[in-house]
Order: C-alpha cells, then sequence, then structure tokens
C-alpha cells in the first residue's frame, strides 16, 4: 500500500535574507573589496552577495580577537563569561525555526533535519559548554587551565551552524576569541549567528565572522596572530594546513573525513537495521563525515536485508529541502554532484551493480537520487573514498574476525556501527574497530556531552564533551 502526501511547506518568510553581507569585525559589519554570490542548491537562484575577506581583512579581524582577548573575554570571570553562552544558547532557541529555514535554503538540507538534528544541537552545545565556563579546574586538564589566544577556525558547508557551534562555544568557555570562516556554499547561518552575538551583547572581538573561499581560509590559518586552528573538511586541505603550522607553536585540530563501515551481522534486528542503514547513508544527502557509506552484512542475511533496503529506499521522498515530507534534499553544489557522479560511475566501470529507486529530480538545482551498490570489492574506489553522497557500497563477511578486518581496511577512522543482539559481540567489535565513534543499534545520534574524532586520516583531537575543552586551553 502506498500513498501519496500532500505538500508540506515551510514558509520562506520567516526570513529575510538581504541582498548583500558585510563581514562581523569588532562588533559590526564591514564591507570588504570583493564580493561572491551564495546560491540556493534547490533552485540555483542567487540568495544573496556576500563579502570576500582578503588578508588586510583577517588581520584586522584577528586584531579585533586579541585586544578582546586580552582586555575584556581573557580577564573575565568563568561565570560571567557563562551568562553569555547562555544568553546565545537562549537566542538561537528562540530564533531556531528562521535559522533552520535559512539552513536549508542555503544548504539543500531537508527542513525537518535541520528544524529536528542541527538547530536542536546547535543550542544544547552553547547551554552544554556554557555549563563548564566556571567549572574548568574541574575538567581534568590541570588546576589552572588557561585559554590559549585568539582561535582560527574553519567550517564546512554541510553542517553549517552544527559545525560552528562545535567551535565556538567551548573556545568561547574556555576564554578564547574567535576567528571563524564558514563555508563559501554556505555562509547565511553564520552570519546570522553574528546578528545573534550582537543582540547578546557579547563584546566587540570575541567573535569575528570572515566571509571568503579557500584563500581567505589559507590567510586566516596562515596569520602568525592565531593560536590555535580548528578545521572540519577534507582530508586533503587538512593536511596542507598540518604543514602550514608545523614548525609554529600553533595548536591544531583537524576532523576531517571518513569512509565508516555499518556492520550488520545475522542476529541483528533487520527492520530496525535498515532504519539504521537509511540514516547512516541518506541523513542530509549522506554529506556526513561520519556517513555509514560501506554497509557490511553478514552473508547469511544479505537478501533479506538487500529486500527490505530497496523497500524502504523506494519510500524516501527526494525534493523541495522546505517540504517537511522530504527526507533526501539537494546536493550543496554543482561541483560536489559531479564528484559523487565521477565516483558512481567509476562503481559501474569496476564491475559493481548500481540501483536506485525510480524518484523523478527536479529539473533545476543539483540533486542525485539514493543510490545502493551490490557486488562491491574491497578494491573499488567506491569503497575506498569518500563519496560525501547518497551513495551506499554493499560488502559482505562471514566471520566477526574478517567483518573486523574490512571495517578497519580504509585509511579512515572516524565512526562504525554495529547491529547485532549481543552485548558481547557489540563489546569485543567496539575494541577492535579503529573508529573514534562507534555506535550499537543506533547510527548517526550526537549529544553535547559525548567526544567526536577520528583517527588515522579522519584527524586527531576530540570535539564535544569534557575532552573538547582540551584543545582550547593551555
Amino acid at each position: 500500500m502506498s500513498f501519496e502526501y500532500a505538500p508540506a511547506p515551510e514558509s520562506r518568510d520567516i526570513v529575510d535574507i538581504k541582498p548583500s553581507y558585510g563581514l562581523f569585525v569588532d562588533g559590526e559589519f564591514v564591507e570588504a573589496k570583493n564580493t561572491f554570490k551564495t546560491i540556493d542548491p534547490a533552485t540555483e537562484e542567487t540568495l544573496a552577495e556576500v563579502a570576500e575577506a582578503d588578508a588586510d581583512d583577517v588581520d584586522r579581524a584577528v586584531a579585533a580577537a586579541r585586544r578582546a582577548y586580552d582586555t575584556v573575554w581573557g580577564p573575565m570571570p568563568g561565570a560571567e563569561r557563562a551568562k553569555y553562552l547562555f544568553r546565545i544558547a537562549r537566542l538561537i532557541q528562540e530564533r531556531s525555526r528562521e535559522l533552520a529555514v535559512l539552513e536549508s535554503i542555503d544548504n539543500g538540507k531537508p527542513i525537518r533535519e535541520s528544524r529536528d538534528v542541527d538547530l536542536p544541537l546547535v543550542a544544547a552545545h552553547f547551554f552544554y559548554y556554557a555549563g563548564w565556563a566556571d567549572k574548568l579546574p574541574y575538567a581534568g586538564f590541570g588546576p589552572d587551565p588557561r585559554p590559549l589566544g585568539v582561535a582560527g577556525q574553519v567550517i564546512p558547508w554541510n553542517f553549517p551552524l552544527l559545525m560552528l557551534a562545535w567551535k565556538v562555544a567551548p573556545a568561547l568557555a574556555c576564554g578564547n576569541t574567535v576567528v571563524l570562516k564558514p563555508a563559501e556554499t554556505t555562509p547565511l547561518t553564520a552570519l546570522a549567528f553574528a546578528e545573534i552575538c550582537a543582540q547578546a551583547e557579547l563584546p566587540p572581538g570575541v567573535v569575528n565572522i570572515l566571509t571568503g573561499a579557500g584563500e581567505t581560509g589559507r590567510a586566516l590559518v596562515e596569520h602568525p596572530g592565531i593560536d590555535k586552528v580548528a578545521f572540519t573538511g577534507s582530508t586533503e586541505v587538512g593536511r596542507q594546513i598540518a604543514r602550514s603550522v608545523a614548525g609554529t607553536d600553533k595548536r591544531l585540530t583537524l576532523e576531517l573525513g571518513g569512509k565508516a563501515a555499518n556492520i550488520v551481522f545475522d542476529d541483528a534486528p533487520l527492520d530496525q537495521a535498515v532504519e539504521g542503514i537509511v540514516n547512516g547513508i541518506f541523513f542530509n544527502q549522506g554529506h556526513v563525515c561520519c556517513a555509514g557509506s560501506r554497509l557490511l552484512v553478514q552473508e547469511s542475511v544479505v537478501d533479506g536485508l538487500l529486500d527490505r533496503l530497496k523497500a524502504r529506499m523506494a519510500t524516501l521522498r527526494v525534493g523541495d529541502p522546505l517540504d517537511k515530507n522530504t527526507d533526501v534534499g539537494a546536493i550543496n553544489s554543482a561541483a560536489q554532484l559531479a564528484k559523487i557522479r565521477e565516483l558512481s560511475d567509476s562503481g559501474e566501470a569496476e564491475g559493481a551493480t548500481r540501483w536506485s529507486p525510480p524518484c523523478e529530480l527536479p529539473e533545476r538545482g543539483f540533486w542525485f537520487a539514493p543510490t545502493v551498490f551490490t557486488g562491491v570489492a574491497a578494491s573499488h574506489r567506491i569503497a575506498r573514498e569518500e563519496i560525501f553522497g547518497p551513495v551506499l557500497s554493499v560488502l559482505t563477511f562471514r566471520t566477526p574476525a574478517e567483518a573486523v578486518e574490512k571495517a578497519n581496511n580504509t585509511p579512515y577512522g572516524l565512526s562504525a556501527g554495529i547491529w547485532t543482539d549481543k552485548g558481547s559481540r557489540i563489546l569485543w567489535m567496539a575494541e577492535r574497530l579503529r573508529a573514534g565513534v562507534v555506535w550499537a543499534n543506533t547510527f548517526n545520534k550526537f549529544d553535547p556531552a559525548s567526544p567526536f574524532g577520528g583517527y588515522k586520516e579522519s584527524g586527531f583531537g576530540r570535539e564535544g564533551g569534557r575532552h573538547g575543552l582540551e584543545a582550547y586551553l593551555r
């Protein structure tokens, strides 16, 4: 039995997108010499002109952050800093519907996800770290931990506001000031956050937002006035950043790519596992560094699982990100869509079997149907390289030891999932998987109190939890 949902569009009128945006430096919006356009990936229409920061703008922002650190934010007692963080958290909650709509328009992700996942977590991170601001001596990093100074932070386009929260909240709680560069394709929620900082009467210079592309990011991480660099993004750019800070006294944390294994044993509750598989790879169009992009299934249940998975994929609705019924939104950019297509074509060329449910894609915008590959070998590019799209590769195994070997056969080590009825097997597997986060009988669950981060080419350092404070303390 199937039925069609009538469209349930969220109103665009709740957001007021200005025709142009400046840089947020020292508590106010300032103009830059150059600008670029940010577009709606679902329609390809231009949303706004955004300022592009150059080296001079970076100088100004770092100087403002240093002044604020030396004179206001660094010396301020933790209990006072906490008040500002609590205020920001409450303003995010008050404006959460508006921010969710803005995120979906600029990023392409379904409103259901930005409303029910991203924004509650954004507010929760600020609440959580506000609570730590006056308790830092008890965090386990020495009796008198000190802030580092000015943090230069570069974030990606897949969770624009959530990645901002992961970076900004612990930095401010620890007494650091921040210069943050959002991704060039998704600057709008970071600029809205700048307004929230002003609304919260955060002292000028404590948070500075510089929009721009790769050159702006490079100028920021290489700036001699930066004490700490935090980057989330591709492993390739992470390597360049690591090289550029080598030999300096800058502290560095990197949260990079992933190629997570989602492992299903023959005793797993299959219907529950299918929901977890779908959530693991099709959530946020697969634009998730910890996405469960490699499905490892025990041989005896692979046919039954795939039948259920394909039936479930056929119910996924692809389309307008602002429709509350949409499951899979738009791909973030033309460049990302080209990469997903290229890797998917290589999967077919190397002999894997490709399947997508029949679904009509909109004529305009960047779209890719949810896709599953079977007959995948561990040597195939689709099993090795991060696709960062709604593409799942299925491999099989016979024994738990073989599952561990296949799961660990990757240069990455960010996350993994285990589906089984046996608690002892979960613990046995989790001990052997080289992944920073291991989910058991669930996937993609996040909590501000729980640390997140990877091994190997997935980077180093942890974000979230008590562990997330360490990167911002001396």
